[in-house]
């Protein structure tokens, strides 16, 4: 299965620029992230024979799920989700192919004294707990998104305390059991598998368009 994740940071700004995209790689299933949209504009993509799963609420946030291999047991949200302090629309969770896959939207905590660093904590916490849950019911679970954290020191952009800059921030690292961008995944007991939409690596501040799509081969649902 050939799977995407993408900040379009606005589908409706990056709309023409996506069907182009997905007309032209043709991966299997796209999670995206930062739609701020109430309403995804299906039909564009439709027309290229994706199916969509979509949760928005207009200006901000906004995640979905594009599958030309089959789109069914779609959840809105998670079990225990906290808010800020209304629940947002930070994930969604769909089956293709016979594949649990979740595109989630991490908060980004504005500054470690924050209240909404707090909340980012809490939400990656109940997060790994409803992921715990799916993984018992499912072979196969990808975690797609951007999660507004950097897995190691090296993630983050040059010139970027990571002790103390909330997107690269070390706290929000243990909710993340083993995260891989798309590197081999540790037989190391069963883990969900995440796929993180990051800038590139080691560049300076400013200049790793985190708002690019990231593509990644992994096997796992059934063969199409």
């Amino acid at each position: 299965m050939r799977l995407a994740t993408w900040n379009v940071n606005s589908v409706t700004a990056r709309l023409p620029r996506l069907v182009d995209w997905l007309d032209q790689v043709r991966p299997d299933v796209v999670c995206l992230q930062e739609t701020k949209v109430a309403q995804f504009p299906s039909a564009e993509v439709e027309r290229l024979g994706y199916e969509v799963a979509a949760y928005g609420m207009g200006g901000w946030n906004g995640v979905a799920v594009l599958s030309r291999v089959g789109l069914d047991d779609v959840r809105i949200g998670f079990a225990g989700e906290p808010g800020f302090p209304d629940v947002e629309a930070r994930a969604i969770g769909v089956t293709c192919a016979g594949a649990r896959i979740w595109s989630v939207y991490v908060p980004n905590g504005r500054t470690p004294t924050d209240e909404h660093y707090t909340y980012k904590l809490a939400w990656l916490a109940a997060l790994r707990t409803a992921l715990a849950v799916e993984l018992g019911a499912h072979t196969d679970l990808v975690v797609c998104g951007d999660f507004n954290v950097a897995p190691t020191d090296a993630d983050g952009l040059r010139g970027c305390d990571t002790r103390d800059a909330t997107g690269a921030g070390r706290a929000g690292r243990p909710c993340l059991a083993r995260p891989a961008r798309c590197g081999p995944h540790p037989d190391e007991g069963p883990e969900p598998l995440y796929v993180l939409g990051l800038p590139r690596r080691n560049v300076p501040s400013g200049q790793g368009d985190a708002h690019r799509p990231r593509l990644c081969v992994r096997d796992c649902g059934r063969p199409r």
